[in-house]
């Protein structure tokens, strides 16, 4: 009976063994679903309601690394779709857990710890305190030396997202040392680490000239001026976003970005195939040219300003956005650089612009740099005319959007300062308001005195009967420019086109006895 005896026993091991396997099955099974279920948004708030957080956590401890690491992942992927569950992580207390397992486990168990801590710090600067708070950044930049590219690059990617929230945020990644790390992660072979390694110093480089300065010092924009003319479309978007965020804040940085001599090389980018490439192309010329008129003079002998034209032409919406402020940058500065923005078509790509979109913010930049190209002279002034936008102008100062109708004013007012050109000052003055009335007359009051052909097409074309028209108190500028405007026609001729007159000729027929 000894050996049966012995049979049960060895019975019962293996079926021990077998409720432990059992369970290491249903482990794996249930957290394999979870992750499946979770990269689809619309499943999350169903696992949310059955409780998923709390099953998941103690399987990041697993003693099966498939399971840590797949649980990780669906961490993961459930913070990123909901701001809720990036929060429970938070409350959770499970980021301690995670900041160690970055530094002690394997590389797949990297991988998906940084993915966590990147969905988590995507939702918002206080979700990302938290991530950084808990210890992350140091974990983060030590994972940037791993051997491994893919845990190189979701260290990299959770580190940007972290400091694209604030200054605040961005300077202690920084202070962890980041910085040089990424920059030798420019230099990898692999496309996607280059990408997302660029993307990273953007995001840092935006906040302040301070921390674009650190950005730089570490050698950052020769390794990303290398990458202009790269294959991948994604990684120069990101090149060419981190450029202009480094260009943007002072005339010194932007000059270390064209010092790297990135034109006229990039330009032809303002054509690719790729949306953003080209948005971030426009974007770099409009950081650059913005800053003093030599910066902007060198845009224009590089070929700027045919290049960002043709742009403004063959883009619509918020991509045309940077290139209609390049122009209106450009133009600022003096008249001759208004001048090649006016010999390369720009007025009309700008007046396109203006009677293409619709909406407030986008009008509102075509109506300022409209404004920038006309200003400066008569010339000036008369290539704005001809493309036929003032009477757009003129509309939008009665705009509800407060910016749209503040920038349309003062357009409007610097480019009829300066405008002689009769036809465009008569096609406003039939439906102005007030103070518009009193520019347009002003400067009628200007040019008729010296122009007798203008006088005479100032009568034919009902310029000097509108004028009769107007109401205007005794002693203001207005009637001082009325009186200067009558003064340059004979006496009849204001009175014929004077309201009333014909009723007063026809009260002289009644009146009149013939011989």
């Amino acid at each position: 009976g000894r050996s049966n005896h012995a049979h049960l026993a060895a019975m019962s091991q293996k079926q021990i063994l077998q409720v432990f396997e059992t369970y290491q099955k249903a482990r794996t099974t249930f957290v394999q679903t979870v992750a499946d279920l979770a990269s689809r948004p619309q499943n999350v708030p169903a696992l949310q309601q059955a409780g998923v957080m709390a099953l998941l956590r103690p399987l990041l401890l697993d003693t099966v690394p498939t399971i840590q690491q797949t649980a990780a992942l669906a961490l993961g992927r459930l913070a990123d779709v909901s701001d809720d569950l990036a929060a429970a992580v938070v409350t959770g207390d499970i980021l301690p857990q995670l900041v160690y397992s970055l530094a002690e486990q394997n590389r797949y168990y990297k991988k998906a710890a940084a993915f966590v801590l990147r969905t988590v710090a995507k939702h918002s600067p206080e979700l990302a305190q938290a991530v950084v708070d808990s210890g992350a950044l140091a974990a983060l930049v030590a994972c940037l030396e791993e051997f491994d590219p893919g845990v190189k690059e979701s260290a990299a990617w959770a580190l940007g997202y972290i400091a694209r929230h604030t200054t605040g945020l961005a300077q202690a990644v920084v202070d962890n040392g980041a910085v040089p790390q990424l920059i030798l992660c420019l230099q990898e072979p692999e496309i996607s680490l280059k990408r997302i390694a660029a993307s990273s110093l953007s995001d840092i480089a935006k906040h302040t000239p301070e921390l674009a300065q650190t950005v730089v010092d570490a050698g950052a924009i020769a390794f990303l001026s290398q990458h202009v003319d790269a294959s991948d479309a994604k990684l120069k978007r990101q090149v060419f976003s981190a450029l202009s965020q480094i260009a943007k804040h002072s005339v010194e940085l932007a000059e270390m970005v064209v010092e790297a001599e990135v034109f006229p090389g990039v330009l032809p980018n303002l054509k690719d195939s790729d949306e953003y490439v080209k948005k971030n192309v426009a974007t770099l010329v409009r950081e650059v040219c913005k800053h003093t008129p030599e910066l902007a003079q060198l845009i224009v002998n590089a070929g700027g300003v045919a290049a960002i034209v043709d742009y403004v032409n063959n883009t619509t919406e918020n991509s045309r956005m940077p290139g209609v402020m390049a122009l209106g940058f450009i133009a600022a500065f003096n008249e001759r650089l208004a001048m090649a923005v006016i010999a390369s078509q720009g007025v009309s790509a700008l007046a396109a612009s203006l009677r293409e979109e619709s909406q407030d913010h986008l009008q509102a930049a075509a109506v300022w740099a409209l404004g920038q190209v006309g200003r400066h002279s008569a010339e000036h002034a008369q290539h704005v005319a001809e493309a036929g936008v003032l009477p757009l102008l003129m509309q939008m100062t009665g705009s509800s959007n407060e910016d749209l109708r503040n920038k349309a004013t003062r357009s409007l007012n610097n480019i009829l300062q300066k405008c002689t050109h009769m036809a465009a000052l008569q096609s406003i003055l039939a439906n102005a308001p007030a103070p518009i009335v009193a520019l347009v007359v002003g400067q009628f009051a200007r040019i008729l005195p010296q122009d007798p052909k203008a006088r005479r097409l100032f009568v034919t074309s009902g310029g000097l009967k509108k004028i009769q028209e107007i109401k205007s108190e005794p002693g203001t500028p207005l009637a001082e420019a009325i009186a200067t405007i009558n003064a340059c026609f004979p006496e009849e001729i204001v009175k014929y086109y004077s309201p009333g007159y014909s009723e007063t000729l026809l009260q002289r027929i009644e009146s009149y006895q013939p011989a």
